[in-house]
């Protein structure tokens, strides 16, 4: 029989940290029991030696078991972590503005920050329409985001100037092609169901997001004085009545004078005011009487006419007109509403009416120059790409 100070030896001795270690259970006597009460071992010399030659001793097993587990935790995390990050880029969602900006105006700096906080944290960008015309779209797209950048600084590297963006079907296309599942329109709200109607009813065609939100950036009051009722169509009826101090007041703070005066007058250039347009012809909005008077009458947007929505970028032939408003079709077969005040007739390359409309533009050289002059530059660009290549 041991001792009993033998009894408390053997249980602080390393034979006991390793049976405890194992989970092994004593008889007090040396012998050492499994959880299934199964003898498994017992100490000698102060370690456990086991029973039969396939167990090892836990300084045996220990090196083993590191190897073991860190091999599998470490590409286990890694695994996780690249889960979780190519989840984050694929349920993204991107929020976006699409617009004309023509000119942009102290009452658009209201709109991107209103793009900005329904974003929050998210990705958010602003694509300025590239439509231009000598009545409502004066500033050619490069022009016009060139001011934006200074107009809204805060904004400026969300503001994308890219030249197959023309239309909100190109937007969303593009979107759902860098991975976006879900995207957020915000518009204003008097243009909310038609954005509304025209991205839902393509999705899953042209473009497929999980979900689609047209957000309203708040209602605008057009009698209003300050930059509640601020428009581009005022800013350029101040152009064609040669306000300048009223045209600067429509503008933000962030432009400078000299910047202001730029834009003025590249806005009565392009504009082409050696002819005399009419309030409706430049901003419709604030002279809807005689808007629809020439429509009824037949004067304009007639069926069969090419027309383009200056609000998202569609352009096709009428098919059908309305009290106020008209049906079309584009080339793609795509159909589309748009109200009269929202739509340009535009001209097909060639036509008499597209040469009238380009001496409009460029009332100061003549047409012949014009398409000399960009010619020339056709052919610089060519002759760049090849000695690049």
């Amino acid at each position: 029989m041991k001792k009993f100070s033998a009894f408390v030896t053997e249980a602080i001795s390393v034979a006991s940290q390793q049976a405890q270690k194992l989970g092994l259970q004593s008889d007090g006597h040396g012998d050492w029991y499994d959880r299934q009460g199964k003898l498994v071992a017992k100490t000698e010399k102060g370690t456990l030696k086991f029973f039969g030659t396939k167990k090892k001793s836990v300084d045996q097993e220990k090196p083993q078991q590191k190897p073991q587990q860190k091999p599998q935790q470490k590409p286990q995390q890694k695994s996780q972590e690249a889960e979780k990050e190519s989840e984050t880029q694929e349920s993204g969602t991107l929020t976006v503005g699409f617009g004309r900006f023509n000119p942009p105006t102290v009452g658009h700096e209201k709109l991107l920050n209103h793009i900005k906080k329904v974003a929050d944290k998210g990705e958010y960008k602003i694509y300025p329409s590239h439509s231009q015309d000598a009545k409502k779209n004066p500033l050619d797209s490069e022009t016009k985001v060139g001011y934006m950048k200074k107009m809204y600084p805060d904004h400026s590297g969300n503001i994308v100037h890219d030249t197959g963006m023309k239309t909100i079907f190109d937007v969303l296309k593009g979107a759902h092609q860098q991975g976006y599942k879900s995207v957020n329109i915000v518009v204003g709200a008097d243009r909310l169901r038609e954005f509304e109607k025209l991205a839902n009813k393509y999705n899953g065609n042209l473009y497929n997001f999980e979900t689609i939100n047209v957000v309203s950036a708040g209602e605008r009051d057009p009698d209003s004085e300050g930059v509640e009722g601020m428009s581009a169509s005022k800013l350029r009826k101040h152009a064609k009545d040669g306000d300048f101090e009223t045209f600067s007041k429509g503008l933000p703070k962030a432009l400078d004078k000299e910047d202001a005066k730029k834009l003025y007058n590249t806005v009565r250039k392009n504009m082409g005011l050696d002819e005399q347009f009419e309030t409706w012809e430049i901003a419709p909005k604030l002279d809807w009487k005689s808007l629809r008077e020439n429509y009824v009458t037949g004067k304009i947007f007639q069926v069969g006419r090419m027309i383009e929505n200056m609000n998202t970028g569609l352009a096709g032939n009428i098919i059908r007109t309305g009290t106020n408003y008209v049906i079309c079709v584009t080339g793609a077969g795509e159909m589309f509403k748009s109200w009269i005040h929202d739509i340009n007739e535009v001209y097909e390359i060639g036509t008499d009416e597209y040469r009238k409309y380009v001496q409009r533009i460029t009332p100061n050289e003549p047409i012949r120059d014009f398409i000399n002059k960009n010619k020339k530059k056709l052919v610089a660009k060519k002759k760049n790409a090849r000695s690049l290549g």
